[in-house]
């Protein structure tokens, strides 16, 4: 069975997702979940929304429908017109949520069948090709909206796909969505992820629950892959995310470049990733910190997988259980060279921003009393809430505070597979201070 991979695509004339481009026998189509006696369901927004949607915005909230010829049911395929009443898009409908529609396409009518779901799979799969080589086989095949799939990850581990559900708008199409994926990238198993608001009401009404295998056989729950050469495995079936921070790759590169000879402190740690890039790259010690006993003996499992490299086998790794915020008001004593700070999402909604604005500048100043003179301080942010800019002004504000001179180094956002093509899309920053 031929196999797609971004490190090694095959030879033209076939396709990047690993089958030629010619067409298809017949198959599945992903088609709206309408009554044929109902007509389409037909939108037309305010105009704040409209001009949103008309400039890319892939969301429409239920505030921004002016009007609405009938209800729409789950999955639908509803057409926005705008107010002259002309073709403006067309996207998945959601009663059940505020988001009611996810935008797939604005621009001229189009007809959407299996070709051209087909087309969007393989355009997701040619931004990707020459962005890993073969000492990397886990990567994002799909972004969401960002990659015109709304709602909707699709990770590669190796010959595992995880593919993660953000809208019940994609549950009726999930069969044929299923079909499509094992038609074009041909995995060994494909594994379902459910978002927490989906996998109640998942499983009463769809008979589906997080960490399905659809299609395909799971040899193990912990599926291997490599990142940069360091081997890994990923918890697909109950993991946080798809089973691993595959969004990080970028920064914990940027952490090995920085590490050699110095003692790092990794505060929330989960399987270790950061702990593990900074002992190849030449750390004296690790410490991890994180509350889940789950995820730390994840950290030491990959520390294990990669002991046949010298400077992993040299590092001294230590794994601490705890809640990174107690231990890091209690740790005055401990001092580090390098100091990541990589927690969850602090910030659910957009109350929650001013208290997780102030959680940062916390966590910057307690990092910064552990850290030596030329000490480097990594602090990363995944709250979509939080604007990359304010982000990395609370932490200068921090060391400013703590009167630490600094030299910021850098600061980062999203990798390659992960674009970022609207505003609410951008929830990775990263920045990097050495202080005096």
């Amino acid at each position: 069975m031929r196999r797609f991979s971004a490190t090694n695509p095959p030879a033209q004339p076939p396709s990047p997702c690993g089958s030629p481009l010619a067409p298809h026998g017949p198959k599945p189509t992903l088609r709206a979940a309408e009554p044929s006696t109902a007509g389409r369901l037909r939108l037309r927004l305010r105009p704040t929304a409209e001009a949103a949607v008309r400039a890319g915005h892939p969301w429409v909230f239920d505030q921004s429908i002016r009007s609405q010829n009938r209800p729409g049911q789950l999955g639908e395929l509803a057409v926005i017109y705008d107010r002259r009443d002309r073709f403006l898009a067309l996207g998945l409908f959601d009663p059940d949520s505020p988001l009611r529609v996810r935008v797939l396409h604005v621009g001229r009518p189009v007809q959407v069948d299996r070709a051209w779901w087909r087309q969007r799979l393989v355009a997701a799969m040619q931004r990707r090709v020459g962005l890993f080589y073969n000492r990397t086989t886990g990567f994002r095949c799909i972004h969401g909206e960002n990659d015109g799939w709304p709602g909707l990850v699709l990770d590669r581990y190796e010959q595992v796909l995880v593919l993660k559900l953000y809208t019940g708008a994609w549950l009726p199409h999930l069969a044929e969505l299923t079909a499509l994926i094992q038609a074009e990238l041909q995995p060994r198993a494909l594994v379902l992820r459910l978002s927490r608001n989906l996998a109640e009401a998942t499983r009463a009404r769809f008979q589906l629950h997080d960490g399905q295998v659809l299609a395909g056989e799971l040899q193990a729950d912990r599926a291997p892959f490599l990142e940069t050469g360091l081997r890994f495995e990923a918890d697909v079936r109950r993991g946080q995310k798809t089973g691993f921070f595959l969004d990080q790759r970028d920064n914990r590169r940027q952490v090995e470049a920085l590490s050699a000879g110095r003692r790092v402190l990794n505060a929330f740690s989960f399987s270790g990733a950061f702990g593990l890039y900074a002992a190849r790259g030449g750390a004296r010690a690790v410490t991890d910190v994180d509350i889940s006993p789950h995820a730390l003996e994840a950290a030491r499992r990959h520390f294990d997988l990669n002991r046949a490299d010298p400077a992993v086998a040299r590092c001294v790794h230590e794994t601490l259980q705890a809640d990174c915020f107690e231990w890091l008001s209690q740790a005055r004593t401990r001092q580090f060279d390098l100091v990541i700070l990589d927690p969850p999402s602090l910030a659910k909604s957009q109350a929650e921003r001013p208290g997780a604005l102030r959680a940062y500048h916390w966590l910057a100043t307690h990092g910064l009393r552990l850290l030596r003179a030329r000490g480097i301080l990594v602090a990363a942010s995944c709250s979509a809430h939080v604007q990359a800019d304010e982000f990395f002004d609370v932490v200068r504000q921090a060391a400013a505070k703590a009167r630490r001179r600094f030299v910021e180094l850098a600061t980062t956002g999203h990798p390659a597979d992960h674009p970022a093509t609207f505003p609410e899309a951008h929830y990775l920053k990263c920045i990097y201070l050495q202080v005096s």
